[in-house]
């Protein structure tokens, strides 16, 4: 009775647009082509209308096209993905992991009642992570999905269930059993075979000036073989549709020896209620003119009105004044392009050279006349190279320094001369 009331609080969260994952199916009423075939009055006209999601086989393996399995994720201590176990219907359910066997479990009537619901017994610390159901329908080429994740606790108060924005969250205290809901009440799920009832294709015509609601309905077909034909064009065979269209896939519409009386719109719907997948395709046809029959004899022509020799002389000259003086010119004048640009390249070389040498040149000259140049210093003096300064001035320093000497020498002789004994 608890394990009941505990997956009542969460079953709104399953029926919520947003808490299944779902790819695969068509909506309701989908356009899937809009054609335009012109052709002429009194040919044939074939409207393409094949989908491989109508092709119709019988089930001989117990409908196991339907499966469901349980995956877990865990991230801690490392991430792993672990398959808990699947089902399909008219098969017992397989568990993969020898721990879990007789410990979880899904309804044997999952397939019956669209209750796919995972219960785990005596729940352990390994069993927290984020638990995956999915559904899938090879058959008709959808799958559903939805996640759930289960933390462990060992605290009773800390029970408790709640949405997270993207998916079901429950903590269950350790030790104790809980129900991990996965319920989907739609028949695709619970009903498997019924497929031939519920696949039909029909054909309709919509003639210039008439309302779609208004359009006349051309055949019908099932794909438990019964088959219905409207109006005349298909009792005189001007229209028909392939005997095996469920088994191929293929319901294009043939219609032979087009009349202007033909031109419309021609609407192709598809309805796999099992499935429910609905498509339609258009196809706007206008039919133009007949083709023009053929000659049935060929004009005679006398010798004398086209003599061979006139039209052998008629393609020389084509050839010769036509093909090679275009050739030739085109040669010619892409030659010129080249002479041009090589000139001009070698003067742009020519021009670079001599400024380069000129300004060579310059430089050097300049170089040469600088020692013989001073420097203008403000005051409109002029100094020389500090070099030449020295050299001329040391001669006259020197010579004027010797005489000194020479006469204070002389100086002292003559004093010593006079007072009788030596100047120190």
């Amino acid at each position: 009775m608890h394990l009941h009331l505990t997956l009542l609080p969460i079953v709104a969260v399953v029926f919520s647009p947003g808490a299944w994952g779902q790819s695969g199916g068509s909506s309701p009423g989908v356009t899937m082509d809009t054609v335009d075939i012109t052709l002429p009055a009194g040919s044939r006209a074939l409207l393409p209308c094949r989908s491989p999601r109508m092709v119709w086989t019988r089930d001989r393996l117990k409908d196991r096209q339907r499966v469901v399995h349980w995956d877990l994720v865990r991230s801690s201590p490392q991430y792993s993905v672990e398959r808990i176990l699947d089902m399909s219907p008219g098969a017992h359910q397989r568990v993969y992991n020898g721990f879990n066997k007789g410990r979880v479990s899904i309804p044997d009537s999952a397939f019956d009642d669209g209750n796919f619901s995972l219960v785990i017994d005596t729940v352990v610390a390994a069993d927290k992570g984020v638990y995956t159901c999915n559904l899938h329908h090879h058959y008709c080429q959808i799958h559903q999905s939805i996640q759930i994740q289960l933390n462990v606790t060992k605290s009773a108060r800390k029970e408790k269930r709640y949405w997270d924005g993207e998916k079901s969250v429950i903590v269950v205290l350790l030790g104790n059993s809980v129900a991990l809901p996965c319920v989907n009440r739609r028949p695709l799920w619970r009903e498997g075979l019924q497929e031939e009832q519920q696949q039909v294709a029909h054909w309709d015509f919509q003639p210039p000036g008439v309302r779609p609601d208004r359009a006349a309905r051309l055949v019908d077909l099932y794909a438990s073989g019964e088959r219905r034909d409207y109006g005349p064009l298909f009792g005189q065979s001007r229209m028909s549709v392939e005997e095996d269209a469920f088994t191929l896939g293929d319901f294009s519409l043939s219609i032979s020896d087009l009349t202007p009386d033909d031109k419309g719109l021609y609407y192709c719907h598809l309805h796999h209620h099992y499935c429910g997948m609905h498509e339609r395709r258009i196809f706007r046809l206008a039919v133009g003119p007949p083709l023009p029959s053929g000659p049935t004899t060929a004009p005679r022509v006398s010798q004398n009105d086209v003599p061979e020799l006139r039209t052998e002389e008629e393609k020389g000259p084509g050839v010769v004044n036509v093909i090679l003086p275009d050739h030739r010119g085109y040669f010619v004048q892409h030659l010129g392009y080249f002479l041009a640009t090589f000139l001009l390249l070698a003067c742009v070389v020519v021009a670079v050279v001599a400024l380069t040498r000129r300004r060579r040149k310059r430089g050097l000259e300049y170089d040469l006349r600088r020692p013989d140049q001073g420097n203008v210093i403000s005051g409109g003096e002029v100094t020389l190279d500090y070099t030449e300064l020295r050299t001329r001035n040391q001669q006259p320093r020197s010579s004027e320094h010797k005489n000194n000497l020479l006469k204070e020498s002389n100086l002292s002789r003559d004093c010593e001369m006079d007072f009788g004994k030596p100047w120190k």
